[in-house]
């Protein structure tokens, strides 16, 4: 009776849904009814223009409503045998039309904004692999896009549901596995992979009516002749030398360029096969051309990295002053511990700075280009190495802020230790992240932080209560003067973002960045707490 109902619920909600297009042009346009793409623009700022909740009256905001996600299935499809779990919410909720896309590893469901209700709910069957997360979808003109952890890329009919193509985006056999939100920019969909073992990380742009391969971009070079082979002991070294591309990026309408971080070179903990050098283009933000995949510029925050530190943010484009002069800036904070501000156009350095005193894998003095020195006293070792901070670093992936009106930049951080044992330097036991023991210690505390980009320090930050060394998920600014930013108890909690004094704050067990949006004349603020969505707004 029940599976009746639901179908004749999901007939009605079909039957009434917006027109549920996205002409890819418009995401150049901030238009405050809908979250278009991953960070809500291109930018990276996760800045909304919307002021109707501002800081005199958030502490009104209340529940409109909340939905748990339905197991029940529309559409399925897949190659596999395997239904997983569903998981949670983690990732970017993409709002179009009144109509949200949300997913889970192997999941999208659309659900109605104003209401919750569910419209269709696509299920993939899959081979297995990594089910770690979903980053969420891309929308194309009437398509939706998604990755699947066993190398899909899935289009599906944005108002049914309904299955159009899938393209294998990599090898399952190769231990690759794929979870960032296909990133739209134009008729191009920008795809990137994830690998633990030793293959190359890639960029790929597809094309979203055909699902062809239009370029790759790997993060390493593949051949002789590659500009950075020299920083690799061989070509076979490099092109094993990972470098994944799994978190979303930002992209720069003037300059044409699609501005990413990349991750740790393979073998993660033990480098003597690849090599002295600074093993390029890992653990870099990297900019490429989006029509033709080629390399503009890159700046590497962790050179010869040994401690699995990605460069893994979002990164945020800001037109700001720099020096008293107007200049346009690129943000991002590495897993490493330090904040770096660089020249967007031409990826020259600016600033860099260190977030905690207790980050002690780097020497106090930086190199030429103003990146880290490692220290290899700090390196993984048979009687252990006391390292802060962890393999998790003092951030991940979860995305930062940037308000306009303040000019500060917002993220979650944690400040933490750990002991690092070598287990072997034996290649076939060292491959991909092996060959290495983990101990975890007590944390110092998460924190959130509010740090002004023309000094690299904190204009203010607040520290969470408990010391679990837990990253909170990523956090949202608006024009209201508001940050909102889970906390490591999950808590979903509204700061004045200009003085960090908390306004609001309600438990959902927040487990994905917030975000905002107006509908039928109201904002709406939604977030996710594990399998449930929450929307609020002012009664």
């Amino acid at each position: 009776m029940m599976r009746f109902f639901y179908a004749a619920m999901m007939a009605v909600c079909v039957s009434t849904a917006g027109a549920q297009s996205l002409d890819p042009s418009s995401i150049l346009q901030r238009d405050v009814k809908a979250w278009p793409t991953y960070s809500g623009d291109y930018t990276g700022q996760r800045f909304s223009p919307i002021a109707q909740i501002n800081t005199s009256n958030v502490k009104g905001l209340v529940e409109a409503w909340s939905q748990k996600l339905p197991s029940e299935v529309t559409h399925s499809g897949g190659v596999g045998t395997t239904v997983a779990p569903l998981g949670r919410v983690s990732g970017s909720i993409v709002q179009v039309d009144g109509v949200l896309f949300v997913t889970t590893p192997d999941n999208v469901w659309s659900m109605d904004a104003a209401t919750g209700k569910v419209n269709w709910h696509y299920q993939w069957k899959t081979r297995g692999g990594t089910h770690i997360g979903n980053r969420g979808v891309g929308v194309w003109r009437d398509r939706v896009f998604f990755e699947t952890p066993d190398n899909y890329l899935v289009a599906l009919n944005a108002k049914t549901g309904e299955e159009i193509w899938h393209k294998e985006i990599a090898s399952f056999d190769l231990q690759y596995f794929s979870t960032m939100a296909p990133h739209v920019v134009g008729d191009h969909l920008l795809v990137g992979t994830g690998n633990d073992l030793d293959e190359p990380g890639m960029l790929q742009s597809f094309n979203p009516q055909t699902g062809d391969v239009e370029w790759t971009w790997y993060a390493t070079p593949m051949k002789k002749g590659d500009e950075g082979l020299s920083t690799w002991a061989s070509v076979d070294a490099a092109s094993h030398g990972g470098g994944n591309v799994w978190v979303n990026g930002s992209y720069d309408s003037e300059t044409h360029l699609y501005i990413f971080g990349t991750g740790n070179p393979s073998a993660a903990f033990t480098s003597q096969l690849r090599g002295p050098g600074a093993n390029l283009y890992t653990c870099s933000t990297v900019a490429v051309n989006v029509d033709t995949g080629k390399l503009a510029w890159y700046y590497q925050t962790s050179p010869h990295d040994t401690h699995d530190y990605d460069s893994a943010q979002t990164q945020v484009l800001v037109d700001g002053t720099w020096q008293g002069k107007p200049r346009k800036l690129v943000m991002t904070m590495a897993r490493n511990g330090y904040f770096f501000v660089l020249d967007r156009v031409t990826g020259e350095h600016l600033l860099t700075s260190k977030m905690f005193a207790s980050t002690n894998w780097a020497e106090e003095t930086l190199d030429a280009k103003g990146a880290p020195v490692r220290i290899p006293a700090k390196d993984f070792d048979y009687a252990g190495a006391l390292v802060s901070p962890s393999t998790q670093g003092i951030v991940n992936w979860q995305p930062p802020a940037y308000s306009p009106q303040t000019g500060l930049f917002y993220v979650n951080t944690s400040e933490t230790w750990e002991m690092y044992y070598l287990a072997t330097t034996d290649p076939r036991g060292a491959m991909g992240l092996g060959g290495e023991q983990l101990m975890n210690l007590p944390s110092n505390g998460g924190w959130l932080m509010a740090i002004d980009y023309t000094t690299g320090k904190p204009r203010w930050k607040h520290r969470y209560p408990g010391v679990t060394g837990a990253l909170a998920a990523g956090v949202m600014t608006t024009a209201g003067h508001l940050l909102f930013a889970p906390d490591i108890h999950g808590n979903l909690i509204a700061y004045n973002s200009a003085t960090g004094r908390q306004l609001w704050h309600q438990h959902i067990g927040a487990s994905n960045a917030p975000e905002t949006f107006v509908l039928n004349g109201k904002q709406y603020v939604l977030a996710a707490g594990g399998d449930t969505l929450y929307a609020f707004r002012l009664p």
